[in-house]
């Protein structure tokens, strides 16, 4: 698995509003906890609700800022959000776990990089 492209194309589905295809990026089973909100998001269900409200609903879009793998299934992924919430601009981490080349846990946290 070629992480670094799976991150760009995982990123340009975000940015492209594309729930189906942001989707397909993670397995059924795969949880998002973000930190930040104190939500754990599970399953496509909850993962889903996780993108319509925070990403499509804010007109959220995301950059890479600093990729760090830590493995073949594991990545740090430093990122900044523009969009339409209060802050306007954001930055925030997440870190990602994959199994069998797709996404199985993402901890997100937007606290520790608050307005780069």
């Amino acid at each position: 698995m070629d992480i670094k492209q799976f991150i760009t194309a995982w990123i340009a589905a975000s940015n492209s509003f594309n729930t189906e295809k942001y989707l397909s990026f993670y397995l059924p089973e795969a949880i998002l906890d973000d930190v930040s909100l104190g939500i754990k998001f599970e399953k496509y269900d909850g993962i889903k609700v996780y993108f319509d409200k925070y990403f499509i609903g804010y007109n959220t879009q995301t950059e890479e800022m600093n990729l760090m793998e830590m493995g073949q299934e594991h990545v740090h992924l430093e990122v900044r959000f523009t969009g339409d919430f209060p802050e306007g601009k954001i930055g925030g981490s997440f870190d990602i776990k994959f199994k069998n080349g797709k996404i199985l846990f993402v901890k997100a946290d937007l606290l520790q990089y608050k307005n780069i």
